[in-house]
């Protein structure tokens, strides 16, 4: 059945449907060559991705044509949570789809300072995880997972203690002081109606007796005045129905300003949803968002000193600034963008572009009201949802809140073996030819690039899209070395592009073997060649004259991990004819975890108990394994003379290319021996 003709449509055809959001999307398509399977055909902008600073990874720069999606995120936040949208109001994290705007930061310059952005939901999803409750000093409570990280006032944390990459994570503890705009910014506003009554009386009389301050309107001009947003008319349209009763309604003729002003003037004795009202018509008719600030400009002075007056009795600070308007005056809240998102939930204005945060600045909380009281983990597990947002973070129940920025990045080498990872593949059909536009720009410096360091390159897929002849074209053509990690076969028909290549450029070339048992390996890397022919794979690479690491990875406690097992491994790998291997025990990841101990529960009981002691600290295997392991793993690396690892590319002195002659600078590839992170299961 011809591929062209396998594309998805949105007709029902339930999880098979083409990723909601995804940018660039071209179509989805399914095929019965790869049943389950759905590729998501989309065209890249940039190719080139940038390892992170604070990686331990000794390269800076990877491709990659594909990419899954994994569960290799943490999942943080019980469903109820709110999350802060970009227009100031809250919606529970459960409900959140996929293009929805919220509130998030970025950073603001080197001194750490922070700002609020609107940025997008570009992926939401759930799972079930153990539960914490991190109760703070004002009374908010946040259910979350023990892996989730907060903004303190000490950088990120997370919620309880645990392993990373680094070591011992920072957490958090008694006394920590998380950032964000607060509980009073996502609390609910008085609770009185809006449609009538106190708070329809004081928003009218805000609204007309601003819109017809001096300077803004000429004398006897009616209401409403052609600067009045279409938002403030709506909602003074649907309010002046509820009046028809009590305002004399002639022929049309009749200017409707005085008769509202009759009816709608000040009481006597206003009542707090009065000046609710008042304040959101005067800002609705009147106000104003310019560097993160909320101000009501006008020339009236009695207005000026009545809504100052209706704002400090509704517990809000203010200042005069001069205005704009000749002879006028600005009133400044008072606060920062804490106190304009508590005001915008508490008054209710109509006009979205008074909720506009974007620029607005993230301060410290106040005193005391934000600090961590007690962390408890609750001993059950319940349903948990995450996000990935453009910034990185969202604001959840006042508080900044971290979030994966993409699930298979985030962990590099670690991608879960699950469900998504396996039947919902992102091509980047037009990678080559973005990669080698970025190659080819002046500020390219010729560093080392390496792929397969998060998806697998050369997977089943590649035989069909043939994206890497290109990429292998494109980097050998600009100077630039690169490295190659894989499971795959598929690398073989490239081996005379690799070869040419060579000759140009530092090439390394890595094949992933984790154990040679047969019916294991199916059960364990589904849809990945045998290990046989895998090692058929090296002996073809060596073969052509390139030379071939192996990464032994991921060693299984307790199953594939006896030296009678890494020294059968070991020498097959010799003999296929490898320069170098690497041996890593097994990692799990959130994601990763679930679906291995199911697994593992499934088909060795008796070693659930053994894996939980092992992995007790978080994805990485105890300390004092690694160590046993590694004193078994060296005599055999000697013996078998692979001590030189996997190869990776490292820059040691890279000059950039001249602009004439594209003189490219020095590059020296070095053995990363165990340094190099696993590709998990597959």
């Amino acid at each position: 059945m011809r591929w062209s003709g396998q594309q998805v449509l949105d007709d029902g055809i339930g999880d098979d449907a083409a990723l909601p959001g995804l940018r660039g999307l071209l179509r989805s398509v399914r095929t019965p060559e790869f049943a389950g399977t759905v590729f998501h055909e989309v065209e890249a902008k940039s190719a080139l991705n940038r390892v992170p600073g604070s990686s331990p990874m000794p390269f800076s720069w990877t491709v990659n044509p594909y990419r899954g999606c994994s569960h290799a995120c943490v999942y943080c936040l019980a469903g109820d949570t709110r999350v802060l949208l970009a227009d100031g109001r809250t919606r529970p994290i459960a409900e959140l789809r996929e293009g929805d705007m919220v509130l998030g930061t970025r950073p603001a310059g080197p001194d750490g300072r922070r700002v609020y952005v609107r940025t997008s939901v570009l992926a939401h999803w759930s799972t079930r995880r153990p539960a914490h409750r991190v109760t703070l000093a004002d009374g908010t409570r946040l259910v979350t997972s023990g892996e989730h990280r907060f903004l303190t006032d000490r950088g990120w944390r997370h919620v309880a203690p645990g392993w990373c990459r680094g070591g011992r994570r920072p957490h958090l503890r008694q006394g920590s002081v998380l950032r964000g705009p607060g509980a009073a910014a996502v609390g609910a506003g008085s609770g009185e109606r809006r449609e009538d009554g106190p708070y329809r009386d004081g928003y009218l009389c805000g609204l007309v007796r601003a819109d017809g301050a001096p300077g803004r309107t000429a004398p006897g001009e009616a209401f409403p005045s052609g600067w009045l947003e279409l938002e403030a008319l709506g909602r003074a349209h649907h309010l002046i129905a509820g009046l028809r009763d009590r305002v004399p309604v002639g022929a049309g003729a009749q200017p409707v300003r005085p008769a509202l002003s009759r009816v709608v003037g000040r009481p006597d004795a206003p009542c707090v949803a009065w000046f609710e009202g008042f304040v959101a018509g005067v800002l609705d008719a009147a106000g104003e968002v310019s560097g993160g600030a909320l101000r009501i400009v006008t020339a009236d002075g009695l207005l000026m000193r009545r809504a100052a007056d209706a704002l400090r009795r509704l517990g809000f600070r203010v200042g005069v600034e001069a205005g704009p308007v000749r002879g006028g005056r600005s009133l400044r809240l008072l606060g920062g963008a804490a106190e304009h998102l508590r005001l915008i939930r508490t008054v209710d204005p109509a006009v979205g572009r008074l909720r506009d945060l974007d620029g607005a600045l993230l301060e410290p909380p106040p005193e005391g009201g934000q600090e961590v009281v007690s962390v408890e983990r609750l001993d059950v597990e319940m349903p948990m949802y995450d996000l990935t947002t453009g910034t990185g973070d969202f604001v959840a129940e006042g508080v900044v809140s971290h979030n994966c920025f993409a699930r298979n990045t985030h962990t590099y080498l670690d991608l879960d073996a699950g469900k998504d990872f396996d039947s919902q593949i992102v091509v980047k059909v037009n990678v080559a030819r973005v990669l080698e536009r970025e190659l080819t720009a002046p500020r390219w410096q010729c560093e080392p690039v390496a792929l397969g360091t998060n998806t697998d390159p050369y997977q089943r897929a590649e035989g069909r899209y043939r994206l890497m002849p290109g990429i292998i074209r494109a980097l050998a053509g600009s100077g630039t070395p690169f490295s190659v990690l894989t499971k795959g076969t598929v690398l073989g028909r490239d081996l005379p592009e690799l070869t040419a290549a060579a000759r140009d450029v530092p090439v390394g070339l890595g094949v992933s073997i984790a154990l040679l048992d047969r019916g294991l390996q199916s059960h364990l890397e589904p849809g990945t060649p045998s290990p046989q022919a895998r090692l058929d794979l090296v002996r073809r690479i060596t073969d052509a004259g390139l030379s071939c690491g192996v990464m032994v990875a991921p060693v299984l406690p307790h199953l594939t991990d006896s030296p009678e097992a890494l020294d059968a491994v070991l020498g097959r790998i010799a003999a296929a004819g490898a320069t170098g291997a690497s041996v890593l025990a097994l990692h799990l990841r959130p994601g990763t975890r679930e679906w291995f101990m199911a697994w593992l529960a499934r088909e060795y009981p008796a070693l659930v108990r053994r894996y939980e002691r092992l992995y007790r600290r978080g994805a990485y295997v105890d300390p004092a394994y690694r160590q046993a392991l590694g004193e078994r793993v060296a005599p055999l690396l000697r013996r078998h003379g692979l001590t030189g690892g996997v190869t990776t590319l490292r820059s040691r002195t890279l000059r950039s290319r001249a602009l004439r002659g594209g003189q490219v600078g020095s590059v020296a590839a070095e053995p990363s021996g165990c340094s190099t992170e696993q590709l998990t299961l597959l």
